[in-house]
């Protein structure tokens, strides 16, 4: 267990993890609350980026026809492995970055 505390009061990787654990949501939620740890900010942007775009591309596939059905499938399997792995990096305390994503989390990270 990481022995940092986020100012939630939680361990730092738990709240991290928590970012995930609740796709979009929980970024938001940890994005507001989080007041010093940029490890639980770091995922909760990252989580936000990521399941936002994540969204997006799902309302963009229902509209294809023929190919939006599989597509969908595709993007679900994603984001289930996306999920997936964030929450277990975080829950392992690494600052893992996703491709885009994450250099976005990390480039708005130095404005706050």
């Amino acid at each position: 267990m990481s022995p940092f505390r986020s100012s939630t009061g939680l361990p730092d990787n738990i709240a991290g993890a928590l970012c995930y654990f609740f796709p979009f949501i929980g970024g938001v939620i940890f994005l507001a609350l989080e007041k010093r740890s940029r490890f639980v900010l770091f995922h909760a942007l990252q989580s936000l980026i990521a399941f936002g775009v994540l969204m997006v591309c799902h309302v963009l596939t229902a509209v294809i026809p023929l190919l939006g059905p599989l597509l969908e499938v595709i993007l679900s399997l994603v984001g289930l492995t996306v999920w997936l792995l964030m929450i277990y990096h975080a829950l392992s305390g690494r600052w893992y970055k996703l491709p885009w994503a994450g250099e976005f989390a990390e480039s708005q990270l130095r404005h706050l």
